[in-house]
């Protein structure tokens, strides 16, 4: 297709959309096809015939009138040989030190995840407990799904141990003046969770000692875990999804099982999701695998241990 037509085709894409009617995700996603575009030094008939698209479309890609399918902008983004993260614009390829970053990082193991992930909070001074080498944090955090029995056994590890015990979903609520549930409906789940890194924070600064217990989906956002990592010895106290259910319900709240044939499902498909960063935590206890007692004297001793307190 000649240089003519393109223009032409071009013109049309531009005139056809007023600046001010152009959506800027769109447009902002046009900029950084043509800055990558022109970082691997391709024209766009090149990018064109190894994406397998019209120079048209890449045209009207390019000045924020073609609303792409996914599939056309993977194609794209393997023509131009970046990532589809890259091409729409993740946060971790927007600068050239986020890009260098992120290739020493892939295809590493968790492991080796783990110990830069430390070593970064190091060096920002966000070492804490997990950090290689330092001493651990005297405040207890104990995650997990509800019903795993971080109050129940948290209170009384609390009193053993002489620390305050602090139930991160009260002070929330005290922090937002109504239930956490007010919360989530009224204001929506950005709110709670902005309320929920509050109350980390707070705790984090009133309480030197102290054992916490957190709400389930704190793991969900990945700021306040890795404060509460950062600051807090961790511990997982996971169940087996029946004993999760029959305890929500021993509890009075009937609400799993409310207008919901799939509950148990649903249950299985959350703790599948959370597994992954409940087990960045430095231990682990199942509180299935036994009698509450017994589970309770295996808290009460990983815990002295890991503060290194006599039993």
């Amino acid at each position: 297709m000649s240089s003519t037509i393109i223009h032409a085709l071009e013109q049309t894409a531009t005139d056809g959309a007023d600046e001010t009617d152009k959506n800027p995700f769109l447009v902002a996603l046009g900029d950084r096809v043509r800055s990558l575009r022109a970082r691997r030094g391709m024209t766009r008939k090149a990018v064109a015939v190894a994406a397998d698209v019209s120079e048209r479309h890449l045209a009207n890609l390019e000045y924020g009138v073609g609303n792409a399918s996914i599939l056309v902008l993977l194609q794209v983004a393997q023509a131009l040989q970046c990532s589809l993260a890259e091409l729409i614009g993740d946060v971790t390829t927007s600068s050239a030190e986020w890009l260098l970053i992120r290739e020493l990082l892939e295809r590493r193991d968790e492991a080796t995840l783990k110990r830069v992930r430390e070593a970064i909070g190091g060096l920002l001074g966000m070492g804490g407990a997990n950090a290689s080498g330092a001493s651990r944090s005297t405040r207890i955090a104990l995650i997990g799904l509800r019903g795993a029995g971080k109050s129940t056994l948290g209170h009384r590890l609390a009193e053993d141990l002489g620390f305050p015990f602090v139930e991160l979903s009260r002070e929330i609520e005290k922090f937002a003046g109504c239930s956490t549930s007010e919360i989530q409906a009224l204001y929506g789940q950005n709110a709670y969770r902005r309320y929920e890194r509050r109350a980390v924070e707070e705790a984090i600064q009133i309480y030197p000692e102290a054992v916490i217990a957190t709400p389930g989906g704190l793991v969900s956002d990945a700021s306040t875990f890795n404060l509460l990592l950062a600051h807090c010895t961790t511990i997982w106290l996971k169940a087996t999804p029946e004993d999760h259910m029959k305890r929500v319900i021993a509890q009075g709240d009937l609400r799993p099982m409310a207008d919901n044939s799939q509950a148990m499902d649903d249950l299985k498909g959350i703790l599948a999701g959370r597994a992954a960063f409940y087990s960045k935590a430095e231990f682990h206890l199942d509180t299935s695998a036994q009698p509450i007692e017994a589970t309770y004297d295996a808290l009460r001793h990983l815990a002295h241990e890991a503060l290194d307190i006599p039993a």
